[in-house]
């Protein structure tokens, strides 16, 4: 059998099991979206730091306009007048999302991520904020994630699309899905998908900084299939973390689940907005270079690879162009320790070795995120004369996933016959940081 023999149901319609994580900040990119949703598959952007990702990609300027507009806050400590402009944040959101919309073709669709832990100093207003936008925009799906969102389908519950948008919620515990379920029936809004994300995934965890490695996915996802069956919910369930090849996905299916979702893979993809040489970085990880840590002013967990330029630099907070992180009452665990080590020493150099500004170097590329599996990334494609890994498409590896057998990889076509007589190194190393 192969994943291909399986299909996932969302309301009267049907998708190859496959759903392609959001990644921010726009390596998930609507290129990325788009090329998923034309092989019939589901796939996210996000809207981690959509004002930034529209500048990049629009030419707008949500984000010098900002800087400006709090240029005179920039020496305080505490950020407390620094409040994105609820209007331009929509603006940017819907900007974001309707172009998206509107390249995509196929029978697939796509759902954008919204991560609870972008508080941006009002969090309950501005999720409220990118929540709607995203509906505005004609988004297919919403993906609720980093956090319990105790109160988002609450806030959105009057927009006209409520009913019809896909709505999911990304749990790594039964308890944390007992909660959520509780809020949703108070609304009568119940999920469309529940995404199981187990201790292997990339980015932030949804476990303990000790604890993740005695969890396992199967474990929760068991767990998760046996809590909704007493409830009499017919919800998919979707398994997320450390799913490598096509076979680790039917293994899932088998068990019960209705689809998957997965990520690093095609984080390396030529449609991802990872800079090339930050893919090659990634297909160069050996196991050992994976790291969980608890660098991010979240307070989540986080894996990444420990070669991350973010963990080693002490970047000045930018709280008035950015400011994603920012708690509410205008303090950010990562300006607090900013803050703290300039006043230890004022003439520098400023060392907060235990935090990350996580608005900046993601941003910039700078925090490489990863699945644990990110190690095996370079038995999945050709390495070049030079050295250097081929990028697959999205097509190459949704087609793994989809067709392979046995845990076997699918490679891509060899493309190295097919470049230019031009070709050199630098040249495929486009995008550079």
């Amino acid at each position: 059998m192969r994943l291909d023999d399986f299909r996932l149901k969302l309301g009267n319609k049907e998708f190859v099991p496959i759903i392609i994580g959001g990644m921010g900040v726009d390596i998930s990119t609507p290129e990325l979206a788009v090329a998923a949703a034309r092989l019939g598959g589901i796939s996210h952007i996000s809207d981690a730091e959509s004002p930034a990702v529209a500048d990049r990609k629009f030419g707008t300027h949500f984000v010098t306009d900002k800087q400006e507009r709090f240029f005179s806050e920039r020496k305080n400590k505490i950020k407390l007048n620094v409040h994105f402009d609820l209007s331009m944040l929509a603006e940017a959101q819907r900007l974001l999302v309707r172009k998206t919309m509107e390249a995509k073709k196929g029978a697939g669709v796509i759902f954008i991520n919204c991560m609870e832990k972008l508080l941006m100093n009002n969090p309950l207003k501005t999720l409220q904020t990118r929540l709607l936008a995203a509906m505005d925009g004609g988004i297919d799906g919403i993906t609720l994630s980093a956090g319990l969102h105790l109160r988002s389908l609450h806030l959105i519950k009057e927009h006209p699309r409520f009913r019809d948008v896909k709505i999911g919620i990304i749990v790594s515990s039964v308890r944390a899905l007992k909660i959520f379920i509780h809020r949703a029936k108070l609304v009568k809004r119940l999920p469309d998908y529940i995404i199981v994300e187990g201790p292997l995934a990339g980015g932030h965890l949804g476990f303990d900084i000790k604890g993740w490695s005695s969890c396992d996915l199967k474990t929760i996802v068991k767990e998760v299939l046996s809590f909704l069956k007493t409830q009499n919910l017919l919800i998919p369930v979707i398994a997320a973390g450390g799913i490598f090849t096509g076979t680790d996905a039917l293994e899932m299916l088998q068990l019960g689940a209705s689809g998957i979702q997965v990520a690093t893979r095609f984080a390396v993809t030529q449609e991802s907005g990872l800079p090339a040489t930050v893919k090659q970085e990634y297909f160069r990880a050996h196991e050992e270079d994976v790291i969980v840590n608890l660098v991010s002013p979240t307070g989540y967990p986080m894996r990444m690879l420990k070669q991350s330029p973010a963990l080693h630099a002490s970047t000045k907070p930018n709280c008035e162009a950015l400011g994603y992180l920012l708690v509410g009452d205008g303090t950010c665990p990562y300006l607090n320790a900013y803050c703290e080590a300039s006043e230890r020493n004022p003439a520098g150099p400023i060392s907060v070795p235990h935090k990350v500004c996580l608005c900046t170097h993601m941003l910039g590329y700078r925090v490489w995120t990863c699945g644990h599996n990110v190690y095996r990334l370079k038995k999945t494609t050709h390495q070049l004369p030079d050295g250097t890994y081929q990028l697959p498409t999205v097509e190459d590896v949704f087609r793994d996933y989809q067709f392979s057998e046995n845990h076997e990889i699918l490679l891509p076509p060899n493309r190295v016959a097919d470049l230019p007589s031009s070709y050199t190194p630098q040249a495929h190393r486009n995008h550079a940081l």
